[in-house]
């Protein structure tokens, strides 16, 4: 898990982001565990609260639970409500904006059908 932080928001929102990211790319499968806090904070040199704090939202979200003793495991279902919801949010939050740059740009549908973004390389990631 490669992540680069940026200041705009807090490290534990970005972790949970990038961890969502993770289960629905199919990285982290329904009943698969997720790496131990211990494990997150040292590979990215984070505190262990902010991680706990990160997985903490996913708990509440009800996408991952604690087995007492075995650690996290994501939840049966949790693909599918993340794709829904990250849908959702891109819909509201992202696309009005992107139409509105293709409004004021003048691009026509075969221009953007012709042009697809380049796969991102998941190892380097600037998340």
């Amino acid at each position: 898990m490669d992540i680069s932080w940026n200041n705009k928001e807090p490290i534990y929102l970005q972790l949970r982001d990038r961890l969502v990211e993770l289960i629905i790319d199919g990285v982290l499968n329904e009943g698969d565990a997720l790496p131990s806090v211990r494990h997150i904070s040292s590979e990215q040199r984070i505190n262990p609260v902010t991680v706990s704090k990160a997985i903490q939202l996913l708990v509440d979200e009800a996408l991952v639970e604690k087995r007492r003793g075995l650690g996290m495991f994501v939840l049966t279902g949790a693909k599918e409500k993340l794709t829904q919801d990250e849908k959702s949010k891109f819909l509201q939050e992202e696309w009005p904006y992107i139409a509105g740059k293709i409004a004021r740009l003048g691009l026509e549908i075969d221009e953007l059908l012709g042009k697809q973004p380049a796969e991102p390389d998941q190892n380097n990631r600037a998340d």
